[in-house]
């Protein structure tokens, strides 16, 4: 097992509800802000891991892993505390756009992120090398959008300035008549919302989920390259998928808004996933393959904006943002089973060479990036002169 990407996913586990719940209590503009930050902070100390190992002495690898546990407790609730908060300012018949608006970052990212960090790699000054610039400057936004969230932010519709009290009075009448029908039906404590047969399946659902979009994610460069492309159009190829997905998850997030209608929708994405995964590895032809992979993307990405609203239908409160934190953080484990899978398939399989960036992926801002540790990819690149980053 590699415990790189392990560790994180411990950490994220189970710190995962606690931040939630502290949302709920002390706001969303604090804790998003808190989370943002100290992320940022953490993720760009990962370019000081030599030098804080010096310090220290403690050893690289020990450094490495302290702050992939940390990384992943900085960035405990940032997801779920989105949900919850997009709850708390859109009814429930607009939900699965916004969340597909949302989560249009996450494509956005993987077909930016490549070049962007291939650039920043020939980065070089202060005593810094491309790879340290890499971790720094890619943390910077991260922070920087982080204050800004104190400042533009607001908890709640009645805190916002630019909106008429007209308005504000009617959302929070729509939002309060939807409360109390879900009350009406059920009312959930926090901890019967987090032991709830609902939300258990809700967490199977998308740790299944989650395992095909890593799988995807992670494995889809080196399935292109091993199509004898270059380096250049492995990258440019990688974000076909993604695009198909960021477009299929719009639609599809607004036609289900418009039927009001979930858990069909829902079902149908999941089988597109499952047929254009299970199906690109049966055929042989590049172009079979990649329109396989663009068809299961079109699943993978369009799941989350119609899922999410479901246990928003029947949680309210704090009960909310401990069952969405807990589906998320249970979907999450998928990362562990990743490691186990990375400890199994160790080499040239997991490895993207020539000067490509690790998959990103963004939650409003940078979200956190897999990597093996920076010195030793920097000691390959030298070596090599290859830049090999696992994600």
């Amino acid at each position: 097992m590699d415990w790189a990407p392990g560790c994180f996913f411990i950490a994220y586990f189970l710190f995962e509800v606690p931040s939630n719940i502290f949302l709920e209590r002390v706001g969303a503009r604090l804790w998003i802000a808190r989370i943002m930050i100290s992320w940022g902070i953490v993720s760009a100390a990962f370019a000081f891991i030599p030098s804080i190992a010096g310090a220290t002495g403690i050893s690289n690898e020990a450094v490495f892993y302290t702050l992939r546990l940390l990384l992943g407790a900085c960035e405990a609730g940032f997801f779920p505390g989105i949900i919850f908060y997009l709850t708390l300012w859109f009814p429930a018949v607009y939900r699965a756009r916004v969340i597909s608006f949302f989560m249009l970052a996450i494509p956005i990212s993987s077909i930016v992120g490549a070049p962007i960090s291939g650039l920043l790699l020939n980065v070089t000054g202060w005593g810094l090398e491309g790879w340290q610039w890499l971790f720094i400057l890619e943390a910077l936004p991260s922070i920087l959008v982080g204050l800004g969230v104190l400042f533009y932010l607001t908890d709640f519709p009645r805190q916002a300035r630019w909106l008429q009290k007209d308005e504000i009075a009617w959302l929070e009448n729509v939002q309060a008549t939807e409360k109390r029908n879900k009350e009406k039906v059920e009312h959930l404590s926090l901890f019967q919302a987090l032991t709830d047969t609902r939300i258990l399946l809700c967490a199977l659902v998308y740790f299944c989920l989650n395992a095909a979009s890593y799988g995807v994610a992670f494995f889809l460069p080196t399935i292109i390259k091993n199509f004898g492309v270059s380096d250049t159009q492995t990258g440019l190829l990688a974000a076909l998928p993604f695009i198909f997905g960021g477009i299929g998850m719009v639609l599809l997030g607004q036609h289900s808004d418009r039927t009001m209608e979930r858990k069909g929708h829902v079902a149908v994405a999941l089988l597109m996933a499952a047929i254009g995964i299970g199906l690109s590895g049966l055929v042989s032809n590049p172009i079979i393959v990649m329109a396989l992979l663009c068809f299961a993307q079109i699943g993978v990405s369009s799941v989350p904006a119609m899922f999410w609203p479901l246990p928003a239908s029947f949680l309210t409160g704090a009960s909310a943002a401990a069952g969405i934190a807990a589906i998320n953080s249970l979907g999450n484990l998928s990362g562990l089973r990743r490691s186990f899978c990375d400890g199994l398939s160790k080499g040239s399989d997991w490895q993207l060479h020539g000067r490509a960036a690790p998959a990103r992926r963004v939650r409003c801002h940078w979200r956190s990036c897999r990597r093996e540790p920076a010195y030793r990819c920097a000691k390959r690149e030298q070596s090599s002169g290859e830049v090999v980053l696992a994600h």
